[in-house]
């Protein structure tokens, strides 16, 4: 009796041959298998009747203060609540979603294999897991960037001011290369002082031994309560470092799917459009109507009803009525002067 390929959607290595008393062609064993390990995924049918058929919308991030951050056990922030409109708009329930943290290499294994439905990524994270062959990189959902942070009480109004001062920053980040990047391109020096651990460099910059703290912007608001609430009171400065957009992704083999997303996140933004003699705003802002994608005519004003718009987000999760109390910057709607942008009805 021939062996029998024991496969679960995964990785390859989650196939094994059993072996058997009887001979069988090495091409066609072959070919047997890779039929039967790729039948879980091919024979799903579309994304949308995936999620149907599973009753919840599945995304995943690396957490960051105000995006995605665990709390009493569950996700919390504006990209989960991104995936909370698309499940509104495909679903009917915000509530319907699964969130994953993706925190170590093997947890990017779900945007591989496409066991998530929706992945917010930076072009880092993309590059560095080697995903650009795996997804659609969709609309931004957030435009992050490294910035610094200094003591209230310091003199700096911009970066340039801290030439010739120390500065924290994690060993091997990336806002240690924007550091480096800044300084050179500004034909400055500063001294560097780099910690293995977030707590430890926080540690540091609340003793003084550095002048200023360097990080993601999200990471700084987060820092800033916890060393506000145990030493002197700390301000981020507005000038950026660099700046980087998280988009919402999606696989590449179903077009249907990442239309929906990119919908949606058009819809949460338009929507922020104020209504005027001249033009519409709100869910008018950029009607669609798309029931070959499998949405119904009231999808859109499911979903503000369900969210918000962009800006309702915002300020639940990062703004001035939050606990990290962002200001908007980057993340303003275009006509506001910020680089959100996307189409409306002109």
């Amino acid at each position: 009796m021939a062996g029998r390929s024991h496969c679960r959607p995964g990785p390859p290595e989650a196939c094994r041959i059993g072996r058997g008393r009887r001979a069988v062609p090495l091409v066609s064993l072959l070919v047997g298998i890779l039929m039967v390990c790729d039948a879980p995924l091919a024979g799903a049918g579309s994304v949308v009747e995936r999620v149907k058929a599973r009753g919840a919308v599945r995304c995943g991030s690396a957490e960051r203060p105000g995006l995605a951050g665990r709390g009493g056990g569950q996700f919390a922030g504006l990209e989960v609540d991104v995936c909370r409109a698309v499940a509104a708009a495909v679903l009917g329930s915000p509530d319907r979603i699964e969130y994953h943290g993706y925190e170590t290499p093997k947890q990017y294994d779900a945007v591989r294999f496409q066991t998530d439905d929706v992945f917010f990524l930076t072009g880092s994270e993309i590059a560095d897991e080697n995903l650009a062959g795996s997804i659609v990189p969709g609309p931004v959902v957030f435009v992050e960037s490294h910035n610094v942070m200094v003591p209230s009480g310091s003199p700096a109004r911009s970066v340039s001011d801290l030439a010739g001062e120390s500065i924290c920053f994690l060993a091997g980040s990336a806002a240690g290369r924007s550091l480096n990047a800044y300084f050179e391109a500004a034909r400055k020096s500063w001294h560097r002082l780099a910690f293995s651990e977030e707590g430890e460099m926080n540690d540091a910059f609340r003793a003084q031994r550095c002048r200023a703290l360097a990080g993601e912007v999200t990471t700084l608001a987060e820092s800033r309560l916890e060393i506000n609430g145990h030493g002197p009171a700390s301000r981020i400065l507005p000038e950026p470092l660099s700046v980087f957009p998280i988009v919402a992704a999606t696989g590449t083999a179903d077009g249907q799917w990442s239309a929906i997303v990119a919908w949606t996140m058009i819809t949460l933004v338009a929507a922020e459009r104020p209504e005027t003699e001249w033009y519409a705003g709100g869910a008018d802002a950029m009607p669609v109507e798309a029931t070959n994608l499998g949405l119904d005519p009231a999808w859109q004003r499911r979903v503000l009803s369900a969210v918000g718009n962009y800006g309702d987000i915002f300020e639940r999760h990062l703004g001035k009525g939050s606990r990290l109390k962002l200001d908007r910057g980057f993340n303003e709607n275009q006509f506001l002067g910020g680089l959100l942008l996307c189409p409306f009805l002109e």
